[in-house]
C-alpha cells in the first residue's frame, strides 16, 4: 500500500493495518521529511486519544492529514504509533 499526496509517496508499507477501512501504516513506512507534529488531538471511544500530523510536500500544507494513536486502548493496541490518512490523502495498492 501507499499514500500520495500532492503528487508524492508520503508512505509505503506491505504491512498495513486496516481498522475500520483505514489502513494504518507502520510507524518506519511514512516519509518523516514531509511530516509536522500538529497540536491537534480527538478521541475514539474504542481506540483512545488520537494525535496528528499535518503534510507539507513542495510547499503545499495539509493541515492535521494523517493520525495516530501513541497510547491506544488495549482494544487497539495493534495500531500503536501506526499512522492513517485523510484529507485528499490517496491510499492506493
Amino acid at each position: 500500500m501507499r499514500a500520495v499526496w500532492n503528487g508524492k509517496v508520503i508512505a509505503e508499507s506491505d504491512a498495513t493495518i486496516v481498522v475500520e477501512r483505514n489502513h494504518y501504516f507502520p510507524p518506519d513506512s511514512i516519509r518523516r521529511e514531509y511530516f509536522t507534529e500538529s497540536d491537534n488531538h480527538s478521541v475514539c471511544p474504542w481506540k483512545g486519544e488520537a494525535s496528528y500530523y499535518s503534510l507539507d510536500v513542495d510547499g503545499e500544507v495539509n493541515r492535521d492529514a494523517a493520525w495516530y494513536y501513541p497510547k491506544p486502548s488495549q482494544a487497539a493496541s495493534e495500531i500503536k504509533d501506526h499512522v492513517a490518512f485523510w484529507r485528499g490523502v490517496q491510499v492506493e495498492e
